[in-house]
């Protein structure tokens, strides 16, 4: 009995944590890539350029939802407040000081991750819907105080100088959407290797813990409220990310905009589509909900905004009844089968 034990913790020693994706899905992932980096060069029109553009930044913004909702376990219904920030910053340092909106990008980052320890101190202390509705209120307050603002143009909001220097100095491109295509690609594979990274490393294990049982975390010696911050201050980082770089694709900011429950709100519905705490569920919700609205925009006018809610919602229900775990199970699922039948010996191979 002793040896048999002995043997089962050493193969389960030698098992690899993550196991290896099969060469199929490594293909699949090389064939998507170059797919993407080839897609504005191959005579694609200017609107499917934005609809792809619209892709990455939004699913940019579900990833970062779902460091602070998947990972750490922490639902924000504020994090509008977040884009926002990043977009309002960025401006500032164009319109009135003239800057490169590089250096708006750094600002932008380091208010939101501030806000956040200011904000998340007190209300990381709830828990469950009441720390829902701490951060929804909590944005709308802020979008409140933009709208009153009279440095930062008050309702007005701000209209960009256009610039036609440097393109990539000032971030304006006023010849096609390629240039913007890629940097918006660039951010986006850039949150989900982090993401991919966070999910593997210590850090990212503490906030799974602290998300699935803070009482046994603490227990542990795991600092429960320093990592709901720090993981409330990496996702709302990431989220300015995606404000600044709207605020340069349109070059015009207003409250009412950037400042929208309506963000906070769709890009929930996209990670709980995808599915919340997996590493591709932000990617599916977006890639499906995005085109939804834009192509239902152009189809039926002014209706469009109307019909594409209705069918998120409908969507929503969908996934909750059918798939809780979002779409990106139905892959891990059939992967996790596949699995267990290889690793189960045949009947040849079972002892008499």
């Amino acid at each position: 009995m002793t040896n048999e034990k002995s043997r089962l913790l050493e193969a389960a020693r030698a098992e690899p944590l993550w196991p290896r994706p099969p060469l199929w899905a490594l293909g699949l992932g090389v064939v998507l890539a170059a797919v993407l980096l080839a897609f504005p060069l191959v005579g694609t029109t200017s609107f499917s350029h934005h609809v792809m553009i619209m892709i990455f930044l939004y699913a940019l913004m579900a990833q970062a939802w779902n460091v602070m909702a998947g990972i750490s376990g922490q639902i924000s219904l504020g994090h509008a407040m977040f884009f926002g920030i990043g977009a309002y910053a960025t401006g500032i340092v164009v319109v009135k000081f003239g800057a490169t909106p590089w250096m708006g990008i750094v600002l932008g980052m380091a208010a939101s991750a501030l806000a956040t320890m200011l904000i998340g101190l007190p209300t990381l202390r709830l828990k469950g819907h009441y720390f829902a509705i701490a951060t929804l209120l909590i944005g709308s307050s802020v979008q409140i105080i933009f709208q009153r603002w009279e440095y930062v143009g008050a309702a007005r909001g701000m209209i960009y100088p256009i610039k036609r220097g440097s393109p990539w100095w000032d971030l304006q491109f006023h010849i096609g959407k390629v240039s913007y295509y890629y940097l918006a690609l660039a951010a986006a594979a850039g949150a989900f290797a982090l993401v991919w990274y966070l999910r593997r490393s210590r850090f990212g294990f503490r906030l799974q813990a602290v998300r699935d049982e803070p009482d046994a975390a603490a227990s542990l010696g795991i600092g429960v409220a320093r990592h709901k911050v720090l993981a409330f201050m990496l996702s709302a980082a990431m989220m300015s990310l995606a404000g600044s770089f709207y605020a340069q694709y349109i070059l015009v900011l207003d409250p009412e905009r950037v400042f929208s429950a309506d963000i906070s709100v769709i890009v929930v519905l996209m990670t709980v589509l995808g599915g919340s705490g997996t590493l591709w569920g932000p990617a599916v919700g977006a890639a499906i909900l995005v085109p939804l609205s834009e192509y239902s925009r152009i189809w039926l006018g002014g209706t469009g905004r109307t019909v594409d809610l209705i069918i998120y919602g409908l969507l929503i229900m969908a996934i909750c009844l059918l798939r809780p775990a979002g779409l990106v199970s139905l892959f891990a699922e059939g992967m996790r089968r596949r699995h267990t039948a290889a690793a189960q010996p045949s009947a040849a191979e079972k002892p008499a």
